[in-house]
């Protein structure tokens, strides 16, 4: 993963809280599981809009970057981690 100056991460092996208040997320990084899946980023909890969302596929040794930083999702409440067949899931944010 690229540097951020201003950012710190989660990791996630499941769903849960990224963060418990408003938070910009400026990357994401998966590993996907054996069965295809996704990875849903709420704000306001497990019962929050989704302002992101991303299919993973069926591959367990599949991972993906993804830089946004040039345009981050900016959670105004708290940011949270919907975790479908994916290994793990790391959030960095500001």
């Amino acid at each position: 993963m690229g540097a951020y100056s201003d950012g710190v991460s989660t990791t996630l092996t499941e769903s849960g809280a990224i963060f418990g208040g408003p938070a910009r997320i400026k990357a994401i990084y998966y590993v996907a599981g054996a069965t295809a899946g996704s990875v849903v980023i709420n704000d306001g909890g497990a019962s929050g809009d989704a302002v992101f969302e991303i299919a993973t596929p069926a591959s367990a040794t599949a991972t993906q970057f993804i830089d946004l930083s040039g345009c981050p999702i900016y959670c105004k409440t708290s940011a949270y981690a919907t975790i479908t067949n994916a290994t793990s899931v790391t959030v960095v944010y500001a």
